[in-house]
C-alpha cells in the first residue's frame, strides 16, 4: 500500500485542527482579554532508507541519505499574551491591564484561578469584588453597606478608594487588588470563563503589587480587549483550506496509481 495515503491523512487530519482553533479564535473575538492561539505542528518519525553517510564505496560516502517522512502531528497549542486594547467603559469597576500579571480569584471549592479579564462586581451579600461568574477577587477589597460611597477609583497600583458625598471627607481605602506572574505563562491551563489554572508547566503564581518590577499597571474604568488579529485568522484559515485540499489530491493521485496497477493484470 502506498505510504503517501496515510501521510496524507496525517496532513489532513493537522488541518482540520487547525481550522478548528481557528475557528475559537474568531469566536472570541469579542470576548473581554481572550487571548488567541496558535497551533504547533511537527513532522512525523523518518524511514531511513539510506542514512547519511552511508559507504558507497571504499573511498565515497553518501551525502544525503534517503530518508521519507510519515507525515505531521500537532504537538502543542500556544497561548499568545500579547497586550490587548485597552477600552474605556466608564465603569469604575472594569478593570484593565497594562503590561504583565493576572489578577486572581477564588472559586467556591477554594481553588485559585487567574484572569485577565477585569469585569468586577459588587456582591450583594458580602460586599466584595467578584467576577461576572460570582468568584471572588483576590485582595480583600470589600465595600460595606451603609457607608456612604458615591464614587470609587481603582489606583494604578491597584489600590481601590471610595469618596463619601461628604467632600470634607479623604477617600477610605477599601482594599488593594494585587497582580500575579507566571515564568511561563503559555503554560497556564485555560479553564473557559476567561480563567486560567496554574500547571506544572506554567510554574507557581508569583504575587506583587501593580506598577513595580515585572507586573503591569491597572487602569479603572478600563476593559482589555481580546488580542486575535481577524486578518491574521483568515489568512490562515485559507492556508488551512488550501493544505487540507492539496492533501486530498495527493490522496487521489495515490489511488489513481494503485488503479493503474491493478488494471495492468487485468
Amino acid at each position: 500500500m502506498l505510504r503517501a495515503l496515510y501521510t496524507s491523512a496525517t496532513g489532513m487530519k493537522a488541518q482540520e485542527l487547525l481550522i478548528d482553533n481557528t475557528a475559537n479564535n474568531l469566536a472570541n473575538v469579542n470576548t473581554t482579554a481572550f487571548r488567541r492561539s496558535r497551533m504547533d505542528f511537527a513532522d512525523l518519525v523518518y524511514n531511513n532508507i539510506q542514512a547519511p553517510g552511508t559507504a558507497n564505496t571504499v573511498s565515497t560516502s553518501s551525502p544525503t541519505g534517503l530518508q521519507i517522512g510519515n507525515g505531521v502531528r500537532v504537538v502543542a497549542t500556544t497561548k499568545n499574551f500579547t497586550q490587548g486594547n485597552l477600552e474605556q467603559t466608564g465603569n469604575p469597576l472594569d478593570v484593565g491591564i497594562e503590561g504583565e500579571g493576572f489578577f486572581q480569584v477564588q472559586l467556591p471549592s477554594g481553588e485559585f484561578r487567574y484572569t485577565r479579564a477585569g469585569a468586577f462586581r459588587v456582591d450583594q451579600q458580602t460586599g466584595q469584588l467578584v467576577n461576572p461568574d460570582g468568584y471572588i477577587l483576590t485582595g480583600g477589597v470589600t465595600i460595606t453597606q451603609g457607608i456612604d460611597i458615591t464614587r470609587i477609583t481603582v489606583g494604578a497600583d491597584g489600590t481601590v478608594q471610595g469618596s463619601t458625598s461628604n467632600s470634607s471627607n479623604p477617600p477610605q481605602v477599601l482594599g488593594t487588588i494585587p497582580l500575579f506572574t507566571f515564568l511561563n505563562p503559555a503554560g497556564l491551563s485555560s479553564e473557559g470563563s476567561n480563567l486560567y489554572a496554574e500547571t506544572l508547566a506554567s510554574g507557581t503564581a508569583t504575587q506583587g503589587t501593580a506598577g513595580t518590577a515585572g507586573f503591569g499597571t491597572l487602569r479603572g474604568g478600563f476593559l482589555e480587549n481580546s488580542n486575535v488579529e481577524v486578518v491574521t485568522e483568515l489568512i490562515n484559515l485559507i492556508s488551512a483550506q488550501r493544505a487540507y485540499e492539496i492533501n486530498s489530491r495527493a490522496i487521489q493521485a495515490g489511488d489513481q496509481m494503485l488503479s493503474t496497477s491493478v488494471d495492468i493484470v487485468r
